[in-house]
């Protein structure tokens, strides 16, 4: 589906882009083209991987012009740019807001202004039923993508999102801060150990786009069926794979984190569609007869229950350790403790 095809990669330095680079440089692919801010990391990917394949564009999405020259020529786009860290974005919700919506507002005009083919939009489990700036954020950006979806003539360009949860081993995540304090002999420093989150692999989450990008259609969420754990049992499993002794730290939920985080609302269950690994969220595609908002109603709600880290699938300590000694971080960590 790919041969001779050129792919955009918005945020392509990012820990999701170098999972697409593993997953699809050297198949027949015509082109990656790499679009991010950050220059000496386009030249540190540039350098390791020597590809003719890859292209690189410095730019922003907040800017159309640089967005839109980049997507000339382009079949097809992942857009994973993102301000993602939970306490920045509360700090600066505006920056948030440039990025996160505005920014995609950007790239789905541009990719509709070359006659992109699909894009298939990244969003976040934190967008559903959102406490935080980070996640209100990543909801108005499924909102902006899916009303953007609506407006398509002929369906030339097709946009739908994926929403996932916690990435293992994704730069910011918790694994590699446990992993440092491992190595310095600090304390391990935990939230809340009740805290669940789902658990997925990089590999995981490209393979979760790769379903969308086959199967959107217009205005399609897509979301993986994933385990989850509590963050005291993650931080046990990795002290026991690294042979560790460190002390473990209770310092108290952070501003704006959830207890569980959830992946799709029971208002979004009711219409969900059940496709093995992955639920397809149909777009909710009624127009502006208000009628259809205030005087015609629908399934109960309550007769639905939300699917979040608490009531997926559990895994304890040991089922996390067959998760975690597949990541080359934990492999890297475990040589160090032998």
């Amino acid at each position: 589906m790919f041969l001779d095809k050129i792919l955009l990669i918005t945020g392509g330095t990012g820990s999701f882009g170098n999972a697409v680079l593993n997953r699809f440089l050297d198949t027949d692919i015509k082109e990656i083209r790499i679009f991010s801010r950050d220059e000496k990391k386009q030249d540190d990917m540039r350098n390791q991987l020597k590809s003719e394949k890859l292209k690189f564009y410095i730019g922003d999405v907040r800017d159309y012009g640089s967005i839109e020259r980049a997507m000339r020529g382009v079949n097809y786009v992942f857009h994973a740019a993102a301000l993602k860290q939970v306490p920045s974005c509360e700090f600066f919700p505006i920056e948030a807001t440039k990025t996160n919506v505005f920014g995609t507002q950007n790239t789905i005009d541009a990719a509709i202004a070359n006659n992109v083919e699909r894009v298939i939009c990244l969003s976040t489990d934190k967008a559903a039923y959102p406490i935080n700036a980070m996640g209100i954020s990543k909801a108005l950006m499924e909102k902006v993508a899916i009303a953007a979806s609506r407006n398509i003539i002929d369906n030339k360009t097709i946009v739908c999102l994926t929403r996932y949860g916690n990435v293992m081993a994704s730069r910011g995540s918790v694994i590699p801060l446990f992993i440092k304090q491992i190595k310095e002999g600090s304390p391990l420093t935990l939230t809340d150990p009740n805290m669940t989150r789902f658990l997925m692999s990089l590999e995981e989450a490209v393979e979760l786009v790769l379903f969308a990008f086959t199967n959107g259609n217009q205005g399609d969420l897509f979301v993986n069926k994933a385990p989850a754990g509590t963050i005291g049992d993650l931080a046990q499993a990795i002290k026991d794979l690294c042979k560790a002794n460190n002390e473990i730290r209770i310092i108290g939920t952070r501003h704006g984190e959830k207890l569980y985080e959830t992946l799709c609302t029971r208002e979004e269950m009711i219409k969900a569609e059940d496709m093995g690994d992955f639920y397809r969220i149909p777009a909710d595609n009624r127009n502006l007869n208000y009628n259809q908002y205030f005087s015609e109603g629908e399934i109960d709600v309550s007769k639905v229950d939300d699917y979040h880290s608490h009531n997926t699938a559990q895994l304890n300590a040991e089922g996390m350790k067959e998760l975690l000694i597949k990541l080359p971080v934990i492999q890297e960590a475990m040589k160090g403790h032998e």
